[in-house]
């Protein structure tokens, strides 16, 4: 029983990461303020992401993560960022890099 339970709760987990490492679901959240083709300055403050390649994205969040990016919006971005692993930005950055 006890194994079951484990196993259950693995396969859970990894059902659970594979949605998580989709750029357009992970997207959604992100759409609130940079609009749903990430055409907006998100809350007047940041740039406009649309059209940006996916290796800069990943590296402005991989540095809003660690804290070593970021201006007006770091701390909110710091926030945002932070629940995301390796695996979720990649797709992200790849998401929002084709979008046109």
């Amino acid at each position: 029983m006890k194994v079951t339970k484990i196993l259950g709760a693995m396969a859970l987990l990894g059902v659970t990461s594979l949605f998580a490492a989709d750029g357009a679901t992970l997207f959604k959240t992100c759409a609130t303020c940079h609009g749903a083709n990430a055409e907006k300055h998100a809350l007047n403050k940041s740039q406009v992401i649309k059209g940006w390649d996916a290796a800069k994205i990943e590296k402005a969040l991989h540095g809003y993560k660690d804290g070593s990016y970021g201006g007006a919006m770091k701390g909110v971005m710091k926030g945002q960022v932070a629940r995301l692993s390796d695996a979720d930005i990649k797709a992200l950055a790849g998401y929002i890099s084709a979008m046109k």
